[in-house]
């Protein structure tokens, strides 16, 4: 095996410089940097990860937090995520919370003892004490789901608003009983979205009435259509469906063709974060899309940045409405 001494002699220079080319230092002169690469490939080096990460006090291993790994939402945020952490020499670790405290004190505690160099975190409901502690003393990012009274950085989009535009895009093409299918709002974006509805309804003289809300516990394609069975047996069914997810609204257009009813025809539907599915049913869905590879991306970079020591800003990206064939 190559060790670092050879490469160092081949090069014609310290072991030290070697060490700085290798962990990326801007300390080291674009000539020899060079020089040092060439001899790294010439002699096939492949330096120790580990003996690299201890004398650095580093892992280089990010925990990525989500409370189920069934929800196709998360899947192109863990895409982008893992892209971006590869390409600067960080793996990630993807860990189910299932909003559990024991498995959140699991995976906290790895990186008190630094088992892990950080945090990107997407389940709001860990215990803010525990994590509040944490964030004070190691580097933690939040993603789409953010604790808005908190001083942690985030990023995410403005779900307030996109609601907003996607319950207006229903009420303009002529429809005005307008239903949510929502879920459990101890999630923040739950209720971001359900005061986008509401400010629709509002601004077009609509009234805002529970009986046309639902709520589901969980995010899953039987909530969506047992949601929409219930709304489907008022007497005062709605013309039009804001479910908050894709995964829901895709339950709703099921429930409602069960029913011998037509999607937009009878009842115009609209959902939320643009997964793969949304583009394969019939009729394809109308949606917010979410930048989530972006959001992925971003998060990563942000922790990184975090775990070097730089100053993070929390980020809004920029959403959009995909009309398709459901309204």
């Amino acid at each position: 095996m190559v060790t670092i001494q050879e490469v160092a002699k081949k090069a014609g220079v310290s072991t030290a410089t070697v060490s700085r080319v290798l962990n990326n230092r801007e300390t080291v002169k674009e000539k020899t940097r060079i020089r040092v690469e060439q001899a790294i490939e010439e002699l096939n080096y492949e330096p120790s990860a580990l003996g690299r990460n201890l004398r650095n006090s580093e892992s280089r291993l990010l925990l990525v937090l989500i409370p189920s790994i069934s929800n196709p939402f998360y899947t192109e945020i863990i895409n982008g995520i893992e892209d971006t952490a590869i390409s600067k020499g960080y793996n990630i670790l993807l860990c189910e919370t299932d909003s559990n405290p024991k498995r959140e004190a699991i995976y906290f505690n790895m990186v008190r003892n630094r088992l892990a160099d950080g945090i990107i975190l997407m389940d709001p409901t860990v215990n803010r004490k525990n994590l509040y502690d944490l964030a004070s003393r190691h580097p933690i990012v939040q993603c789409s789901e953010f604790d808005e009274q908190g001083e942690i950085s985030y990023v995410t989009i403005d779900n307030e608003l996109a609601a907003y535009q996607a319950v207006k895009h229903l009420i303009k093409i002529g429809n005005r009983k307008v239903a949510l299918i929502n879920t459990d709002e101890k999630y923040l974006y739950a209720r971001e979205r359900r005061s986008g509805y509401e400010k629709a309804l509002h601004e077009f003289g609509l009234p805002i009435e529970t009986k046309q809300m639902r709520e589901t516990e969980q995010l899953e394609f039987e909530g969506g259509q047992q949601a929409m069975r219930s709304l489907l047996n008022d007497a005062d069914r709605p013309d039009a469906v804001f479910a908050v997810s894709d995964v829901l609204a895709i339950g709703a257009m099921k429930e409602i063709q069960l029913q011998g009813l037509k999607v937009p025809d009878d009842i115009a539907v609209i959902g939320f974060d643009k997964i793969s599915f949304s583009n394969m049913t019939n009729p394809t869905l109308t949606t917010i899309a979410q930048p989530m590879y972006k959001m992925g991306c971003t998060s990563a970079n942000m922790i990184i940045n975090k775990i070097r020591g730089k100053a993070v800003e929390s980020l809004i990206l920029d959403h959009e409405l995909i009309i398709r064939e459901s309204t």
